[in-house]
């Protein structure tokens, strides 16, 4: 009869550090709340796509005579359009657009903005100087 021997080999598994602190805390949160905000705002924009496209063929199928009951083209095209980017962009699509405001708000508060007085362009309401 053979013997198995086996050598049990302890090492210390490597663990996450299971931090709890409030900076922990709140870094998952923000994390978990954009995580589900970004599925929120692809579902609405799916959502926004399809009552688009519904209300495309409702429009381009109905009798001309029932025009006054029927959303104007314009709403239906942002609907597809403004559905269709959030149903594929969702909150990567809403960051970038903030940061972009973001970055405007830097600029008009960093002293970017040109101004000039009434004295600098006062010849051109007065018209040609003579």
């Amino acid at each position: 009869m053979t013997k198995i021997y086996e050598a049990a080999v302890l090492t210390q598994a490597s663990l996450p550090s299971a931090a709890w602190d409030l900076t922990s805390f709140l870094q998952n949160a923000k994390s978990q709340i954009q995580l589900w905000g970004g599925l929120l705002l692809m579902l609405l924009g799916a959502v926004g796509l399809v009552w688009g496209g519904v209300l495309l063929i409702k429009k381009l199928m109905a009798n001309p005579q029932s025009t006054g009951h029927q959303q104007g083209w314009g709403t239906i095209a942002l609907l597809i359009l403004v559905g269709g980017a959030l149903g594929t962009g969702g909150w990567s699509l809403v960051e970038t657009i903030g940061s972009g405001g973001q970055q405007t708000i830097t600029d008009l508060g960093g002293g970017t903005v040109i101004v000039q007085t009434g004295n600098q362009f006062s010849g051109f309401l007065s018209g040609p100087s003579k």
